[in-house]
């Protein structure tokens, strides 16, 4: 037991802190938990964990991705334009993975490839990108959607499942797969000590080349899961949310320093800064306040992981 509690600290004391947030919400604005505000919660949180999913792997590798919410924006748009063209809704899906996944390789490239920081290279296609974006579609939306591309073509009750169980099943199937595919493991053991794990026969800059386009690719399916439940595209959907994801995984226990993390703490780390906003809204504060109170919570969990080390060195 000790041991599990050393091993999981962080994901344990998020849990608690989340815990006793929802505890004084109970209190204080209990319509907080009505069933439609927790619903669109859910539904809200869902693209965001994709996402975090992915900004995960890049983290544990030690590498960093800001990138993400210009590919975000830019997958959504290839969303709504093949919808716009009367491809069916698998090949939407697929066009809109492959074109995150694209864009993950460039970063995966030159990070990998040839040996770029990567926060230079995401910081330099971040705002390639949404330049690029902002310069083709000027900011328009893509409008006249076809019937079948909102929720995937069912109703909106069965539309919000299929969208949280996607989300949900990605989940489950990164967190086994981390944990018992050798393939997840050495992003782990790359993360940890690149030469350690060169000279164990993994390569590592196969691996850092694959998390980026994994990373593209589930930025294209958060995309996708964003952009059906609405009834056009806004091209500006991803702005911000690289800090969102990055914050849900530092916050969920990642280590920015690579090797340690894992998808439980995300999706608490997810939970906890997603409900931030919605909590303002039923306590009647000022929503300015949230980006204050995610920094806060950020820069205390970075600030407990290195009491943390120092107090072990």
């Amino acid at each position: 037991m000790k041991r599990f509690v050393t091993r999981y600290r962080r994901e344990l004391s998020v849990a608690l802190a989340y815990a006793l947030f929802l505890l004084l919400l109970a209190v204080a604005a209990p319509r907080f938990f009505g069933s439609e505000p927790l619903r669109a919660f859910v539904v809200r949180s869902a693209p965001v964990l994709v996402a975090a999913v992915g900004m995960t792997l890049i983290i544990v590798c030690r590498q960093i991705d800001i990138s993400v919410g210009s590919q975000f924006s830019i997958c959504g748009v290839v969303a709504g334009l093949l919808a716009k063209t009367g491809a069916p809704m698998p090949v939407v899906g697929l066009g809109t993975l492959l074109a995150g996944a694209g864009m993950g390789a460039v970063n995966g490239v030159l990070v990998a490839g040839l040996g770029m920081p990567s926060i230079v290279v995401t910081l330099a296609t971040m705002v390639i990108l949404r330049e690029s974006l902002r310069y083709v579609r000027e900011g328009e939306f893509v409008r006249n959607l076809p019937h079948g591309f909102q929720w995937f073509g069912t109703g909106q009750a069965e539309g919000q499942w299929l969208v949280v169980g996607i989300a949900l099943l990605l989940l489950t199937l990164f967190a086994w797969s981390l944990r018992n595919v050798a393939a997840g493991r050495a992003v782990y053991a790359t993360g940890s000590d690149a030469e350690a794990a060169r000279l164990a026969g993994i390569r590592p800059q196969r691996v850092v080349f694959s998390v980026f386009v994994v990373m593209g690719a589930l930025a294209g399916l958060a995309a996708l899961l964003n952009a059906v439940r609405f009834g056009d595209v806004d091209p500006n959907s991803g702005v911000g949310l690289e800090l969102q994801v990055i914050a849900a995984v530092v916050v969920g226990g990642a280590a920015v320093s690579g090797g340690r993390g894992t998808l439980i703490g995300t999706l608490i780390g997810v939970c906890l800064l997603g409900s931030i906003g919605p909590a303002l809204v039923f306590l009647n504060a000022e929503a300015q306040w949230e980006k204050a109170i995610q920094g806060l919570i950020i820069l205390l969990a970075v600030a407990s992981d290195a009491l943390y080390k120092k107090g072990n060195s």
